[in-house]
């Protein structure tokens, strides 16, 4: 259970985005988002503001972007929260969950029922963000 803040990747970042429920790290091809102990993670309170903050930032629709939730903390979501994302019409090129707690994976089962790709799982920060990175060298 690491926050990227504390690995050389943080030396990559591009744009922190810091807001009260978490922080996300922008990277070339892929953010990272470490939400807060104990929020109940939606799409109107949480994931609308990222996204229109990630797409101001990127200039793109998230179909070029890796997402990668490091959840070293414990929180909920709303998994149904994935189809107002896609009706909005954002997209993603992969998501990737790095889970620390059991539950954690347990949460992203549900969440594949709503997302449309298949979620990837990771036990590790380093694992995660390499398969954000393949994304590009496959397509080069």
């Amino acid at each position: 259970m690491i926050s990227i803040k504390h690995t050389d990747f943080y030396n990559d970042v591009l744009k922190v985005l810091n807001y009260k429920f978490g922080s996300v790290f922008i990277f070339k091809g892929y953010v990272v988002s470490e939400i807060n102990e104990g929020v109940s993670f939606s799409w109107e309170s949480h994931a609308q503001i990222i996204v229109k903050d990630v797409t101001d930032f990127t200039k793109c629709d998230g179909s070029d972007i890796v997402y990668i939730s490091n959840r070293i903390y414990s929180y909920s979501l709303v998994p149904t929260d994935w189809l107002k994302f896609f009706k909005n019409s954002f997209h993603l090129k992969g998501y990737g969950v790095i889970g620390y707690h059991k539950m954690s994976f347990v949460n992203t089962v549900v969440e594949n029922l709503f997302f449309k790709k298949k979620i990837r799982r990771f036990n590790s920060l380093n694992s995660a963000i390499q398969w954000a990175k393949s994304f590009d060298i496959v397509e080069a």
